[in-house]
C-alpha cells in the first residue's frame, strides 16, 4: 500500500528542525521520523462547497506508539488506514482517550498557516496527564503535525473560511482489563478538509437552558479535552433538538458553564452600568480552556473599549438582564465556528430573546470577533498567532 521514502528527512523537508536524541520514555525523537507516502491516494473532494465536517480525510496520518518499558517509538507518517487494536484495549472499556481540534489554513499567497498551535499542544499534554496517558515533548508533536500538513497541503481548500481540520488523538491500547494506568498507548493525527461553518452567513441559534443534565462539575474533568466528556452530552442535545433548540446551555447550580461544545460569552451592561464582555472562569476546572476563548479575551483587552471579565454568573442573572434590556449580544466560541451567535434562551418555560442584527445574523461585536480572528488565521492581519509552515 505504501511507498517508502528513503531520502534523508533533511533533504525531503529542508525546514525540519533538529531535536535532542534523548531516549527517555516521554521524548519523541523527530529525527527518526519515517515517511511512507501512500501509493493509493484517497478520493479527493471535487467541490469544496459540498464539504461536510469530518466526512472526508486526507491521504496521510501520523502515528507514534508508546510502551511503559521502552517509551515512545519511531514516529511515522503513512497513508490513512484503519487501526488494529485488541478488543480488550483500555480505550474501549474505560474511555482512556483525549484529543485536540486545530486547523491548517491556506492564505491568499498559497502559504500554509496554523493558528496558535502550541496552545493545542499544551492542552493535549494536560489532557493526557489528567487520565494517566503518557506525556510528550510538545515541540516534537507539533513538528510531526507540520510535516504531515505539508505532505497533504493539496488537501487544504483555498478560500476564506476553508481549512484542513486536524485531529491529534491519544488512546490507551493496553490489551488487558482492569482500571489503572495504561502500559501502552498510541498517538495519531488525522486531517479532514472542511468548509465554512456558516457558508451562507451567520445562523443564530436557540438554546435550551436545562438543569436536569450537567456537563461538568467542580473537581471533574470538564477542563480537559477528553472523549468521555462528549458522549454524555449527545442525549440531552437530541432532546433539545426535538423541542426545536439547536444547542444546550449547560448549567451547574444555575451557573452558566458552556454552550453545546463551545465556551460562552455575553456582552451586556453590568449592574454598575458598564459595558462588559463576560465569560465563565477557568478557576474551578469545569470550563474547557478554549484557544478561541483565550484569543477573544486577549483581543478584547487589546481593543480596550469595554470591560472584559472572567467571572461566574447565573442563568437567573442573565434572564433578569435580558428582561431589563441590558444584554446586547451572546455567542458561543470554538475552533469549528469561531463564534456562534445566540438569538434566544429557553429557561424555566420562558423564552428570553437576545438582540441580533437581522442583516448580519449576528451582533456587531460577534461579527467583529469572527472577522478579526479569520483575518489573523488567513494572514490578512499580521500576528504572531499565525504560524507559517512554508
Amino acid at each position: 500500500m505504501f511507498s517508502k521514502v528513503n531520502r534523508p528527512l533533511n533533504t525531503l523537508y529542508s525546514g525540519l528542525r533538529r531535536y535532542s536524541t534523548a531516549t527517555d520514555k516521554f521524548t519523541i525523537n523527530v529525527n527518526s521520523l519515517v515517511v511512507e507516502k501512500t501509493k493509493t491516494p484517497l478520493p479527493k473532494y471535487t467541490d469544496k462547497n459540498k464539504l461536510v465536517f469530518g466526512k472526508e480525510f486526507s491521504d496521510h496520518m501520523v502515528e507514534v506508539a508508546w510502551d511503559a518499558n521502552s517509551g515512545w517509538g519511531v514516529p511515522k507518517i503513512s497513508g490513512y488506514h484503519n487501526l488494529s487494536l485488541p478488543p480488550s484495549a483500555s480505550v474501549f472499556h474505560y474511555a482512556l482517550e483525549c484529543f485536540e481540534g486545530m486547523k491548517a489554513y491556506k492564505d491568499a499567497n498559497g502559504k500554509i498557516r496554523l493558528f496558535r498551535p502550541m496552545e493545542n499542544m499544551n492542552r493535549l499534554y494536560k489532557s493526557a496527564e489528567r487520565i494517566c496517558l503518557p506525556t510528550f515533548n510538545k515541540e516534537a508533536v507539533l513538528e510531526l503535525i507540520k510535516q504531515m500538513v505539508l505532505l497533504d497541503k493539496d488537501w487544504i481548500p483555498e478560500g476564506r473560511g476553508y481549512s484542513l481540520y486536524l485531529r491529534p488523538t491519544m488512546i490507551a491500547t493496553q490489551k488487558s482489563l482492569g482500571v489503572g494506568t495504561p502500559q501502552t498507548a498510541l498517538m495519531f493525527v488525522i486531517a479532514s478538509p472542511v468548509g465554512p461553518y456558516y457558508p451562507e452567513g451567520f445562523k443564530p441559534v436557540k438554546l435550551l437552558a436545562d438543569d436536569r443534565y450537567v456537563r461538568a462539575w467542580v473537581g471533574g474533568s470538564g477542563g480537559f479535552k477528553l472523549g468521555s466528556n462528549y458522549a454524555p452530552t449527545i442525549f440531552p442535545q437530541l432532546e433539545a433538538a426535538k423541542k426545536g433548540f439547536q444547542q444546550v446551555l449547560w448549567l451547574l447550580n444555575d451557573q452558566i458553564t458552556e454552550v453545546g461544545t463551545m465556551n460562552m460569552f455575553v456582552f451586556w451592561k453590568n449592574n454598575d452600568g458598564q459595558m462588559e464582555l463576560i465569560t465563565p472562569p477557568l478557576s474551578d476546572g469545569t470550563i474547557l480552556p478554549g484557544i478561541t476563548r483565550d484569543s477573544i479575551i486577549k483581543l478584547a483587552n487589546q481593543w480596550g473599549e469595554f470591560k472584559v471579565v472572567e467571572k461566574n454568573f447565573t442563568m437567573s442573572e442573565l434572564a433578569k438582564a435580558i428582561k431589563e434590556g441590558r444584554v446586547k449580544e451572546a455567542f458561543g466560541a470554538g475552533t469549528a465556528a469561531i463564534v456562534s451567535p445566540i438569538c434566544s434562551i429557553h429557561y424555566k418555560g420562558q423564552d428570553y430573546p437576545i438582540p441580533i442584527d437581522a442583516a448580519k445574523g449576528a451582533g456587531a461585536l460577534t461579527a467583529r470577533v469572527a472577522d478579526t480572528l479569520m483575518g489573523i488565521q488567513y494572514g490578512e492581519i499580521p500576528s504572531e498567532w499565525s504560524v507559517v509552515l512554508n
